[in-house]
């Protein structure tokens, strides 16, 4: 199974692919979507919207998981935030895949077993569950490669039917 995480922002929108058996992960690709930074909103959106949908096609994920909105730190920012995962949401939809979504004490409890995990600790968790060389990269990729094994971690693998 092929499991996109995605970590939403309007600045920086990180994702990760995961390949997972249910036991086993593996790293198949992540990045960052970054818009111009003197775009206006619809602009950044559009540029979100079109990397998701180009990332989806070339990598052919089974499931979409995106971190969810937890807090902002105002509530223009969590509206912005709201809109770019909606973007990110549409993408998935377009092309027919199942959404999940994580608060992100949930991604840090399942990727590091603590639900207050910092960054570093996330990325170096991230590191050694994809067995990638070094103590891991903090950041949206790194980010978004946890909510992906989160995902793994919850729901498995589905059985195919037989």
């Amino acid at each position: 199974m092929v499991i996109l995480g995605v970590d939403p922002g309007s600045i920086r929108t990180g994702w990760g692919a995961i390949r997972s058996d249910g036991r086993r992960h593996h790293l198949l690709d992540k990045g960052v979507l970054s818009p111009p930074p003197h775009a206006d909103l619809p602009a950044r959106l559009h540029h979100i919207h079109a990397g998701m949908a180009e990332i989806i096609a070339r990598l052919g994920p089974d499931i979409l998981a995106v971190e969810d909105l937890f807090h902002a730190k105002s509530a223009r920012a969590a509206l912005v935030l709201g809109h770019v995962r909606g973007v990110i949401l549409l993408a998935g939809a377009e092309a027919g895949l199942r959404v999940h979504a994580f608060a992100p004490a949930t991604v840090k409890l399942h990727v590091t077993g603590h639900g207050q995990a910092e960054k570093g600790q996330i990325a170096f968790m991230v590191a050694r569950m994809l067995a990638l060389p070094g103590n891991g990269e903090a950041g949206d990729a790194a980010d978004a490669l946890a909510v992906a094994l989160c995902h793994a971690h919850l729901h498995g693998v589905p059985v195919p039917a037989s």
